[in-house]
């Protein structure tokens, strides 16, 4: 099942026509650390949200197979930006959706184009000028 017809207002719209409904998702909150004194010390602002992908009902099979090659089986975001947790969260859910989007963009194949004569005409002169740098450096042979 590619996305699902009425969306939970609560999950991941990833784009139009893909949406991680919330029960798939494993939010989890945690104190930040770092520099705050007792606010950071005391409230768990810090996100994490978990998605098993292998399980989630919103991808079709090709889509599965590509995050969990990108991926592995689960996909982890974690956010402590903030200070506050709600917008900790909301960062945390874009990020999300911004991972999953990006992996199922599908990759460019790269066409082999011949070096120009030009190109390898500087190659071969920047490996004779660093040859004879080397040769600068060597102790002076008999014959020199």
């Amino acid at each position: 099942m590619a996305g699902t017809d009425d969306p939970d207002p609560r999950g991941v719209v990833v784009r139009p026509g893909l949406h991680i409904p919330a029960a798939w998702i494993d939010e989890s909150f945690s104190t930040s650390g770092g520099p705050g004194g007792q606010h950071a010390n005391r409230s768990r602002t810090r996100v994490e949200l978990r998605l098993d992908i292998r399980g989630c009902p919103a991808f079709s099979e090709h889509q599965r197979s590509l995050l969990v090659e990108r991926f592995g089986p689960e996909l982890r975001v974690v956010v402590d930006d903030e200070r506050s947790q709600l917008r900790n969260r909301d960062i945390a859910r874009e990020r999300l959706a911004a991972r999953i989007a990006n992996a199922l963009v599908p990759q460019r194949t790269r066409t082999a184009t011949r070096a120009t004569r030009a190109s390898q005409r500087r190659r071969v002169e920047a490996k004779k000028r660093r040859g004879d740098v080397k040769r600068q450096r060597r102790r002076p042979g008999h014959d020199d």
